[in-house]
């Protein structure tokens, strides 16, 4: 038996000219371009309602791993090792040069700035597949937490997940 393939929704144009264009922010952008989806986790900032797609929730994990990746090189790339002796037993220690301190700010900074809203897209992509976004404190359970949660934003999005919409109001006298 296949599993029931559900049709994506369909949203209004919004673009002058009747061309198509980006859902609205409340809703899910399924097959969001790699910008569009990088700049929608900026522009839901600490967002915790609504829902995310796969597309957005996983052009923002390669975007973090990235950056991981090059703030993990510039901090290696900047380790000195010293060499003393202690007891007569001589012993190399690596150290914190100054590239890898300006690295450790930058990770740091970089850290703090997308917290929340790595947060928030998470519980967003648990809400498209129809899952509260507590399911994300799964993630606290040691070894098997973060391979729970991992499997959950690989789900395929449900159409129950709409209860999690809230669509904002049209504009006053539209």
């Amino acid at each position: 038996m296949t599993a029931p393939q559900y049709p994506k929704p369909q949203y209004p144009s919004q673009a002058p000219g009747g061309f198509a264009a980006a859902p609205p922010l409340w809703a899910p952008y399924y097959g969001a371009p790699f910008k569009e989806a990088v700049q929608r986790v900026f522009k839901k900032y600490a967002t915790f309602t609504g829902r995310a797609s796969r597309a957005e929730y996983w052009w923002w994990a390669l975007v973090g791993a990235v950056v991981g990746v090059v703030l993990n090189i510039i901090i290696s790339a900047g380790m000195v090792t010293s060499t003393s002796t202690y007891s007569g037993y001589a012993y190399s220690a690596p150290t914190l040069g100054p590239v890898s301190i300006i690295g450790v700010i930058l990770a740091v900074v970089w850290g703090l700035a997308v917290v929340v809203p790595s947060l928030a897209l998470t519980v967003r992509r648990l809400h498209d597949v129809n899952m509260s976004g507590w399911m994300i404190l799964l993630g606290l359970i040691p070894f098997v937490g973060g391979i729970i949660v991992l499997v959950f934003t690989l789900l395929p999005p449900k159409p129950e997940g709409q209860r999690f919409d809230q669509p904002t109001a049209p504009a006053y006298g539209h």
